[in-house]
């Protein structure tokens, strides 16, 4: 199990949660282009209810854990955009004070023309969540979006590590990586994937 707490919730309970509602077993086609004999489904997870709450209490535990808390969290449209607003209610709840932001993956054509939307300023500290991490790709785009925007990214959370090298890819910009599951919490070794 990773080493990420679960808002007091045994860990074991999401673990349960993502192999029942997540998990599903064939032959897939990965957004890395990589093919899978397992897909995982996290928004079946973040955006239900228990869930939702499982997840964003796990990632707050985690970040605190890791030291100050960051000024907001968010990542990639479509993909982290539920796991940023788990983190952020949960956050409201325990009265924490932390922001949303969305990394989207074309500017707007009107308005603003940005790619970063939600309350944040240039020299915020940050951290990108997402739902599931395989190579890091996803990652490294809300990454340089973030930059680009004047963010400041600490860290990179996922709900599941995919085990499929994207802590190396981070690690090579000097970003670590933190999950709450990993496949191996599931019964899946990185090598059968």
């Amino acid at each position: 199990m990773s080493d990420a707490p679960t808002g007091g919730a045994p860990a074991s309970e999401l673990v349960a949660l993502i192999a029942e509602k997540a998990l599903r077993r064939g032959t897939f086609t990965l957004a890395s282009g990589r093919t899978a004999s397992f897909y995982l489904d996290a928004k079946q997870v973040v955006l239900d209810a228990r869930g939702a709450m499982l997840v964003g209490r796990g990632i707050l535990e985690l970040l605190r854990a890791r030291g100050p808390l960051p000024a907001a969290v968010g990542g990639m449209s479509i993909g982290a955009d539920p796991v940023t607003g788990a983190v952020v209610t949960m956050a409201g709840v325990g009265g924490v004070p932390l922001k949303g932001f969305m990394v989207r993956k074309e500017p707007k054509d009107h308005g603003t023309k940005r790619f970063i939307e939600g309350p944040v300023a240039p020299g915020e500290r940050v951290v990108i969540v997402e739902d599931v991490t395989t190579t890091g790709g996803s990652s490294l785009v809300a990454i340089d979006r973030a930059l680009e925007f004047g963010l400041v990214v600490e860290r990179v959370v996922t709900v599941i590590d995919r085990l499929a090298g994207a802590a190396a890819t981070l690690a090579a910009r000097g970003i670590p990586l933190d999950s709450l599951v990993t496949i191996r919490d599931l019964g899946i070794e990185p090598d059968a994937a």
